[in-house]
């Protein structure tokens, strides 16, 4: 099968942002994933992402990047998002369709509030218009144990809060390895992600999304809550909301229909 999986990453400064490619489709699909990327970026993973994206491949060339590699302390979502628009542009994306997860969603909302013109129809996943108070206490406690060097403890809460126990049931026995793994990870990169969550906020400024957007969650979210897709749904005019009964926020991964539905959404006039 060709995928056209490619590695690849822009100059942004003095700095580098990766990015994966997959597809041969003319339009333009970009995917920004969450916290995850700032313990483990898409650098060289081309092949290893691509195949849930198949769905893709004719209709949209799928661009997923990681975030800048060199990111100031204070480093802001909004700046995420004004360095996304930056990467855009110099691989000549003048206008595309936007998917963000998670803290890849926080994200896309500002793409889409401060770079409305490059935007062609927004997906916002699991995520929130804000640092709400679930999570707040999430983001701080995860925060908090890689401060403590308790790095199992943080990828079993990780785990834990995100997917379901039946999901959950295949993972559980790689944990020993999956935690010795990640005490030798860098989390310099973690720490600036996870602080830009706790200073987010575009509830003000929703109303300014114009483009198409759909809206993506889980009734049972232990991450960002169940309020927050409501909220964005009240604000964003041009907006529909899908949940998913009985799964959290790895809805993306655990929703064997997720990506065909993101697909049909992107392929419908509107």
């Amino acid at each position: 099968m060709l995928w056209n999986a490619k590695n690849g990453e822009v100059i942004l400064g003095d700095t580098e942002m990766s990015y994966v490619s997959f597809g041969h489709g003319e339009k333009a699909f970009i995917l920004l994933p969450g916290l995850s990327d700032g313990l483990i970026t898409v650098k060289g993973k081309a092949l290893l992402l691509a195949r849930p994206y198949r769905c893709f491949f004719d209709r949209y060339t799928v661009y997923m990047f990681s975030r800048k590699n060199k990111m100031p302390d204070d480093y802001s979502i909004r700046d995420m998002a004004d360095d996304q628009a930056k990467a855009m542009e110099i691989l000549g994306l003048k206008k595309a369709s936007v998917m963000g997860v998670s803290q890849g969603g926080m994200i896309a909302q500002y793409l889409a509030i401060d770079h409305a013109e490059m935007i062609e129809k927004l997906v916002i996943a699991v995520s929130a218009p804000y640092a709400n108070d679930t999570i707040r206490a999430c983001v701080s406690n995860w925060i908090d144990l890689a401060n403590g060097g308790q790095y199992k403890q943080l990828m079993v809460d990780m785990n834990d809060r995100a997917y379901s126990k039946e999901y959950l049931k295949k993972y559980q026995k790689f944990y020993p390895v999956i935690g010795t793994a990640m005490k030798r990870l860098c989390y310099d990169r973690f720490f600036i992600n996870a602080k830009a969550i706790l200073d987010f906020n575009t509830l003000d400024n929703l109303a300014k999304i114009g483009c198409p957007t759909f809206i993506i969650g889980g009734t049972e979210d232990k991450v960002v809550g169940s309020d927050a897709v409501y909220e964005m749904k009240e604000r964003i005019t041009n907006s529909e909301l899908y949940l998913y009964e009985g799964l959290g926020h790895a809805a993306f991964e655990e929703a064997t229909d997720f990506n065909e539905r993101v697909f049909r959404f992107l392929e419908t006039m509107q």
